[in-house]
């Protein structure tokens, strides 16, 4: 399964591709190390995060303007940088780059390292002080000269892919980020990574005593597109809670039915004195094993119960299941307009499906203040100036598409119980909001800022007396239970998918790339080569 993805660490720059396999139960529970009382006290009760999805429709960022963008969000009602920040990225690359190895992607990742630590870097030259930042952030803010261009705050933790769909994990301090896993699903063509989900879970420990931690799973994910094709997006959906696991189902389900592969213990005879007895007993193992196995399935999932959910991506829900017509009505960005966008809204896709329970089950989506974010036409500069300083792409809605908001974040809200529990945390959204166009995409990017409290992974689980209740809105919580089975042959049928992905991207390299033509010419020059060496001889 982890063949096609790679992770960059600050340890290791390359870490196997074994790392989620080789993970245990005991990876999720904080390290227990000795620290210092002042140390905790000082430290904060929340995890700033920041997560934002891009479209980059195949194409290399732009990094002066991405940058740009991402101190706009860095800035937005918020007065320091966010402790970690997520990328989900979709069409992140050319075909060839993206089903070959991930390691054609170090280029377009690159870009994204460069533009988030440059924007960073302008947001510290602003004079903006961090609560308690770092000595080299301070001797900035008090210097005049701009910080040094080679200096980067934040660290690339991990990067992985699925075929076209990637994410990335940043870090100010990366020494508090531990336990990574990542886990990957394709559903496009013969459940190819054209269209898919990759996931990262981490537990974010503040000072590596398990009192200041909490466990983060995010999710980057690109639906399928066009209007028709609501249902298919909500397959995908579901082909992400049964598939996207962080850890190989077969190998738990064979674990816990043992070295017997599950068989059946044996039969008490029917006029056996016992026979009653032994049935009831025989009922009570598989009862206990079936909990279990439920058990393990659930931590495995994206609906782990003791971890934070956060799913980004291209999740393509439209206005309308049809494609416009000629003379069709268009949102418009003019508050005074009859079709100001906002009027739209009540006919978004994912909002309808999400609240009929038929997609993103028990997630959550602060208010979309923004306008449709695709489907756009850049137009013509108004003048000829470099990318990075053009104040605004000028541009219109394509008109084969009905603008819609097919680019969001969502997540997974505190749970009741946690809720109810004194000092009532709660996740604060900070911020929500579209980016401007880059020239480079048909989506504007989308951001969401969250302060997420740190709660640890055994609070976030649901008590016994939750998991017994019989209250219908409790069980619906995935939390509690399953909206969709994990699927046992996951992994198997990922890997089945990514020899596929090999032959499909070796055959585009070939046919579509310079390096493939060159690597013709070559074989039909030594070819030449050889007939002649033949005829002469």
């Amino acid at each position: 399964m982890a063949a096609s993805m790679s992770t960059r660490t600050l340890l290791d720059n390359e870490q196997p591709s074994s790392l989620a396999s080789t993970s245990s139960a005991s990876d999720d529970n904080p390290r227990n190390v000795n620290g210092s009382t002042t140390e905790a006290a000082m430290a904060p009760s929340t995890l700033g995060l920041l997560m934002l999805t891009f479209n980059c429709a195949k194409k290399l960022v732009n990094v002066d303007v991405l940058a740009n963008h991402v101190h706009t969000a860095f800035t937005n009602n918020a007065t320091t940088l966010p402790d970690v920040v997520v990328f989900a990225l979709q069409e992140v690359a050319p075909l060839s780059s993206a089903f070959i190895s991930s390691r054609y992607l170090d280029e377009y990742f690159a870009r994204f390292d460069d533009a988030v630590n440059l924007a960073a870097r302008q947001y510290e030259s602003n004079g903006t002080t961090q609560e308690e930042p770092p000595a080299s952030v301070a001797q900035t803010a008090s210097s005049p000269e701009p910080p040094s261009p080679q200096r980067r705050s934040y660290t690339l933790v991990a990067a992985r892919n699925v075929g076209y769909t990637a994410i990335l994990l940043f870090a100010l301090d990366p020494d508090r980020i531990r336990n990574l896993k990542h886990a990957e699903v394709g559903f496009g063509t013969a459940e190819m990574g054209n269209k898919g989900a990759v996931g990262i879970r981490a537990l974010y420990d503040v000072d590596g005593t398990g009192t200041r931690c909490t466990e983060v799973t995010f999710v980057a994910a690109h639906l399928a597109a066009m209007e028709w094709n609501l249902a298919r997006r909500n397959a995908n959906w579901a082909a992400i809670v049964r598939g996207l696991t962080f850890g190989d189902p077969e190998v738990i389900l064979n674990d816990l039915r043992g070295p017997e592969g599950g068989r059946e213990p044996a039969q008490p005879a029917e006029n056996s004195d016992q026979g009653t007895e032994g049935h009831g007993l025989l009922h009570d193992v598989h009862d206990e094993q079936h909990v279990q196995v439920q058990r393990a399935m659930h931590d495995i999932s994206v609906f782990k119960p003791s971890s934070h959910l956060f799913v980004a991506g291209d999740l393509n829900y439209r206005i309308s299941t049809s494609s416009p017509p000629p003379d069709a009505v268009f949102p418009s960005l003019d508050p005074a307009s009859p079709n100001y966008y906002p009027a739209f809204l009540p006919l978004d896709q994912l909002t309808r499906e999400r609240r009929a329970g038929r997609t993103m089950h028990g997630l959550s989506e602060h208010q979309v203040r923004f306008p449709p974010t695709y489907k756009y036409d850049a137009q013509p500069k108004r003048e000829a100036v470099p990318d990075q300083d053009e104040a605004e792409v000028p541009w219109t809605f394509a008109k084969h598409r009905y603008p819609s908001w097919t680019d969001r974040v969502l997540y997974l809200d505190l749970p009741p119980w946690v809720k109810s529990r004194g000092g009532h945390p709660s996740i604060d959204v900070v911020a929500y909001d579209a980016l401007p166009l880059l020239r480079s995409s048909d989506h504007r990017p989308v951001y969401l800022r969250v302060e997420v409290p740190l709660v640890p992974p055994h609070d976030l689980s649901p008590p016994a007396s939750v998991e017994h209740a019989a209250d219908s809105d409790t069980l619906k919580d995935p939390r509690v239970r399953l909206p969709i089975e994990v699927d046992p042959e996951a992994w198997s049928r990922r890997r089945v998918a990514r020899q596929w992905e090999l032959v499909v991207g070796w055959g585009a390299f070939l046919g579509s790339t310079k390096e493939g033509a060159w690597i013709w010419a070559t074989l039909l020059a030594g070819g030449v080569a050889a007939w002649w060496l033949y005829k002469t001889w």
